[in-house]
């Protein structure tokens, strides 16, 4: 992996379009996320939030543009394998971890494919792989949960579950797909903090239509409509803005 990001930022889409049967998903967007920064993407159904997300993974190919992951990393001539395994994590809205497995199992399994190693979970782990699953397990608020099947976990644990599974990999980029969508009020202030930790030694994208949730943790935001930039800045700007208004948030 090339990702010299010393020199600009670790995600770069200039001009893509997609089009899918005639209809335009994205539309000459432009989006770029800095090394360790913490974006909001929010805006109306229909507006291309989930397209690029589909194209910095590799499982949608734009029409036109350049999308790349550091310097060197032109993302639109890589597979989905080869995209994750570069260093970029997604969650999708519905969590997608081993119901039957403990918390830790979900960890160690996780560690595992991060380092292309397939072993038996009666294998012994080295005491650097117990350390880092107990870091992660710190890192999500899980360590009481540790050894309970994951499907006794409730919803906000089984999201905190997931995120500590891309965590596993070490992503350089996490992108977050509705983390707190059916949350109740205490699972999102969690969630909350538990996003802004991640900031820093992880770039994160959070995609959300909760609006107290984007405002709690929000350093910069990106509104997208129509397939291309709205409207991107601080929270407060972005609130007042009235194009904003009239197409997401409302009077």
């Amino acid at each position: 992996m090339n990702l010299d990001t010393a020199a600009g930022p670790v995600l770069y889409l200039d001009g893509v379009t997609v089009s899918f049967d005639g209809f335009r998903a994205l539309n000459g967007l432009t989006f770029v996320v800095e090394p360790g920064e913490l974006r909001c993407v929010i805006g109306p159904n229909g507006a291309g939030k989930t397209t690029m997300m589909d194209v910095i993974t590799g499982k949608t190919r734009p029409d036109t543009g350049d999308v790349f992951f550091g310097q060197a990393n032109d993302l639109t001539r890589m597979s989905e394998t080869e995209i994750a395994t570069l260093g970029i994590g997604r969650k999708f809205q519905k969590p997608t971890v081993f119901r039957n497995h403990t918390v830790w199992e979900n960890l160690e399994l996780a560690l595992d494919a991060a380092q292309g190693i397939l072993h038996t979970l009666s294998a012994r782990l080295t005491s650097e792989q117990e350390d880092r699953i107990d870091a992660v397990l710190g890192i999500t608020g899980l360590r009481e949960e540790a050894h309970r099947t994951a499907d006794l976990l409730s919803h906000g644990q089984k999201q905190w579950l997931e995120i500590g599974i891309l965590l596993m990999q070490d992503p350089k980029l996490l992108l977050l797909d509705e983390p707190v969508a059916g949350m109740t009020d205490y699972e999102t202030g969690r969630t909350a903090e538990l996003v802004q930790s991640l900031a820093g030694k992880h770039s994160v994208v959070v995609v959300e239509h909760d609006m107290q949730f984007v405002g709690s943790i929000a350093r910069t935001v990106t509104v997208l409509h129509e397939g291309k930039v709205l409207a991107e800045g601080p929270m407060d700007r972005v609130r007042a803005d009235d194009r904003v208004v009239e197409v997401y948030l409302g009077r």
